[in-house]
């Protein structure tokens, strides 16, 4: 998979990405990315960490680019912000994993702070989506505005570079798919694992009562036989 990194942001100043903007920030703090799955195709959340302000100036807004091959967020609520997704055309419609037609995806997320993040403290923004089918680096560029000035984490990392450029956009590694894909196929081969089982539980139960009934049957004809012998000693 090609990196999906630097794809257009529509400002000007996204566009110039690998320059240094407005602002750099220090490299020991970035905005990161920490994914709860990394399987091609599964679902995850991802936890958008940001740890600073720009240069001392508290941030005002953070907006973070979908990369192409993902079609469908879902922002987890934050109270502090305001959240907003936008949406461009696709090229093409695609099918999503429910088999709706898409003709559009969702290309951005902006949160908005209603009172500004101090520089002093971090926040987090959770996002529900489905990664792509193809193993490789996913990246998503964003974009942090201060009271004064933004830094654009944007800047690619080179393949097998020993160091990261001064304003990684938050990246992971999507690896192989797993042979479940989490949306039910497992459950369905368990629940057809465990047919059989119930089925030699039925022959089990079916089995316990055919015993019993000829156990009662036994029971039956001795104390049939026995009324039968005690009359004739009475007779």
């Amino acid at each position: 998979m090609s990196r999906r990194t630097l794809a257009r942001f529509g400002a000007p100043a996204i566009a110039a990405a690998g320059i240094t903007f407005l602002v750099a920030a220090p490299a020991s703090a970035h905005v990161t990315v920490t994914p709860t799955e990394t399987a091609a195709g599964a679902y995850s959340v991802l936890t958008f960490s940001v740890g600073h302000g720009c240069e001392g100036s508290p941030t005002n807004k953070i907006t973070i680019q979908v990369p192409e091959g993902i079609n469908t967020v879902t922002p987890t609520r934050q109270p502090f912000y305001d959240v907003k997704v936008t949406t461009e055309k696709l090229a093409e419609p695609v099918k999503d994993a429910h088999g709706n037609e898409l003709t559009e995806r969702d290309s951005t997320i902006v949160y908005t702070a209603k009172t500004p993040l101090p520089d002093g403290q971090r926040d987090a923004f959770e996002v529900s989506l489905q990664l792509p089918e193809e193993e490789g680096t996913l990246a998503f560029p964003t974009v942090q505005t201060c009271e004064k000035g933004e830094t654009a984490w944007v800047e690619e990392t080179p393949e097998g570079a020993t160091e990261e450029p001064e304003s990684p956009a938050p990246a992971f590694e999507v690896t192989a798919a797993e042979s479940e894909d989490g949306h039910g196929h497992g459950a369905e081969e368990s629940a057809e694992k465990a047919e059989p089982a119930a089925a030699e539980i039925e022959d089990d139960n079916s089995n316990l009562w055919g015993a019993i009934g000829a156990g009662a049957g036994i029971l039956g004809l001795i104390a049939g036989t026995t009324a039968l012998a005690l009359g004739r000693r009475k007779a």
